[in-house]
């Protein structure tokens, strides 16, 4: 099981493998929303940038046994990290920013 499943349930990790490829601008704009709310089968989701930016992590094989969270908060994506993640932070931060409606990504250690 890799980010998506781990943060957001197995039934996102099938939604991801059975959906193709999303267009994030061309499905914001058929559906007259905001990017960031894009979810993986191109629907409106509350999530979406956070579920993309969990299967991002995925594709990238970043391990997801490190202690690293996936939020959002409008187009700012949230990495929350454990001591154990600080490894890996750095590339996390750098998938985040290129998935499509991520405007901004901050970090904060888990508490």
């Amino acid at each position: 099981m890799g980010f998506l499943g781990k943060l957001f349930g197995k039934k996102e990790e099938e939604k991801a493998k059975s959906s193709p490829k999303v267009n994030v601008k061309q499905a914001a704009a058929a559906a007259s929303i905001e990017p960031a709310k894009v979810g993986i089968d191109g629907q409106f989701d509350e999530s979406g940038l956070a579920k993309r930016v969990a299967l991002a992590l995925d594709e990238a094989n970043i391990s997801d046994s490190v202690g690293l969270w996936v939020a959002q908060t409008g187009s700012t994506v949230v990495l929350k990290y454990n001591p154990d993640a600080e490894g890996v932070l750095d590339q996390a931060k750098k998938i985040a920013m290129t998935v499509d409606g991520a405007t901004n990504v901050t970090t904060q250690p888990n508490s």
